[in-house]
C-alpha cells in the first residue's frame, strides 16, 4: 500500500430479507418532512411504495415526491428536483430504485439550495459544495452502481450531449442504505445483467492500476470471483437468493470507496460509457460491456503484468509454456465467453451508437489519467471502431 489516506464511510447499511423493517428506526433521525424520490413507477406495482409510505405516515412524516426519475436523469429534472426538495425545506430525501435514482436524489441534495446553476456549478466547473445540503437515505431496489454506499452522481444534458459524474465528499454519501436481495427480483432481466457487468467494471477500473503489491488488488479479485460464479447462477435462476444476495453485496463493496484507497484508480472505460449514453440514452452497464474488451486489449501492453495475474487469478488461466502476452489476452478471451453467458452487450452498433455520433463521443469523453496509459481523442476513436 502506497501513500497516505482517510478511510471514512458514514453509511449505516440494513442488508436482508427483513431490511425494509429498519426504516422505521432510520426515519426517527429525521426531521418532520421526507421527499421521495423514485422513478417510473415500478415500486408501485411491485407494493413498496405502499409499504413505504405506510412507514413514513406512521413516523408521522409529511410527505413530497419526486417521480419519474429516468434511467440517466438529466439536468432539466434535476433543476425541477430541486425546487421541489427547497419548496418543501426537505428534512430528508429518501431514494426508492436503482442507481440512478440514487444519484439523482446525491445532485438534488447538494443543489436544492444551491442559488447557482446546479449543472454548471457541480458538473461542468466541478465545485465543491458550499450551501446546505440534504441528508439522503436509500432503499436499493437494483444492484450494479454502488451509489447506496458512495458519494458519487451522474447526470446528463441531452442538450450538450454530456453525461457526466461528479464524486463529491462524505458529506454526500448517504446517511444509510436498506438493501434487500429480494426487491431485486423485479428488475427486468436485461437490467439485471447490465447491474452485473457494471459492478465487474467498477473493480476493473480499481483494479487495472499500480505495480505495487496492492491487499486492495487482492481483494478486488475475490470479489470478481464471486460476481462471476453468482452471476451465472443467477442468469439460469433469477429468484435464486443466495446469488442474488451475493451479486447485491458485491455491487456495494465494489464502489464504496474502500478499493480505492492507497492507490491509483483508472475509470476510462467509465468516460467512454458515459459519452456513449450521452448520445444513445442507453444503459449504463451495456455501455461498458461494448467497450471494455477492445479498452483493455488497447492498453494491456502498457500494464502487462496486471493482465497476467488477472488471468490467473480471476480466470484460472494456466501460465505454464505461454508467453506473458499469451496468458494476457486468454484471460480477456476468458472475461469475453463469461460476458456472453451472461448475455450482455458487445457492440456498441447494439446501443445505436454509428459512426456519426463518434465525433459526440470522442468530444465528450473525458480523458483521465491513473491508469496504465492515458489515451488520447484518436485512441477513443480507435475503440469506438474496434467495438463497432
Amino acid at each position: 500500500m502506497l501513500g497516505n489516506f482517510t478511510y471514512y464511510n458514514p453509511c449505516r447499511l440494513h442488508f436482508g430479507p427483513d431490511a425494509v423493517s429498519k426504516l422505521a428506526d432510520e426515519l426517527a433521525e429525521y426531521g418532520p418532512t421526507v421527499v421521495l424520490v423514485y422513478g417510473g413507477g415500478s415500486i408501485k406495482r411491485s407494493g413498496l411504495y405502499d409499504q413505504v409510505t405506510t412507514m413514513l405516515r406512521a413516523a408521522g412524516k409529511t410527505v413530497a415526491e419526486i417521480s419519474g426519475v429516468m434511467s440517466n436523469p438529466t439536468a432539466d429534472k434535476l433543476r425541477e428536483g430541486a425546487k421541489v426538495a427547497r419548496d418543501a425545506n426537505a428534512d430528508l430525501l429518501l431514494a426508492v430504485g436503482g442507481g440512478s435514482v440514487i444519484d439523482y436524489a446525491k445532485a438534488v441534495a447538494v443543489s436544492a439550495w444551491c442559488d447557482d446553476d446546479p449543472w454548471e456549478k457541480y458538473f461542468l466547473r466541478m465545485e465543491a459544495p458550499d450551501n446546505r445540503l440534504i441528508p439522503v437515505g436509500n432503499i436499493l431496489t437494483m444492484s450494479g452502481t454502488g451509489s447506496e454506499m458512495n458519494a458519487g452522481s451522474v447526470i446528463s444534458n441531452p442538450q450538450q450531449k454530456l453525461k457526466i459524474g461528479h464524486v463529491f465528499g462524505p458529506e454526500l454519501i448517504p446517511r444509510f442504505a436498506i438493501v434487500n436481495p429480494e426487491l431485486t427480483f423485479t428488475v427486468p432481466d436485461y437490467q439485471m445483467r447490465a447491474g452485473i457487468f457494471d459492478a465487474f467494471n467498477h473493480i476493473q477500473e480499481q483494479y487495472f492500476s499500480g505495480d505495487d503489491d496492492n491487499t486492495s488488488d487482492y481483494v478486488a479479485e475475490a470479489l470478481m470471483r464471486s460476481l462471476v460464479t453468482s452471476s451465472l447462477v443467477a442468469v439460469a435462476d433469477p429468484a435464486d437468493y443466495e446469488a442474488r444476495s451475493n451479486i447485491s453485496w458485491v455491487c456495494t463493496w465494489a464502489l464504496n470507496t474502500l478499493l480505492g484507497k492507497g492507490k491509483a484508480t483508472d475509470w476510462e472505460v467509465h468516460m467512454i460509457g458515459q459519452a456513449i449514453g450521452a448520445v444513445t440514452d442507453a444503459a449504463h452497464g451495456m455501455t461498458l460491456s461494448a467497450v471494455a474488451p477492445a479498452y483493455y486489449r488497447h492498453i494491456m501492453p502498457y500494464g502487462l503484468h496486471k493482465f497476467v495475474r488477472f488471468a490467473v487469478e480471476v480466470w484460472d488461466v494456466r501460465p505454464e509454456g505461454k508467453t506473458d502476452e499469451q496468458v494476457a489476452c486468454e484471460g480477456i478471451e476468458a472475461m469475453e465467453a463469461w460476458m456472453d453467458r451472461i448475455g450482455v452487450v458487445r457492440r456498441v452498433s447494439e446501443l445505436g451508437l454509428t459512426p456519426d455520433m463518434y465525433d459526440d463521443v470522442v468530444k465528450g469523453t473525458f480523458l483521465l489519467e491513473g491508469g496504465y496509459k492515458k489515451l488520447t481523442p484518436d485512441e477513443v476513436r480507435a475503440i469506438l471502431v474496434a467495438s463497432a
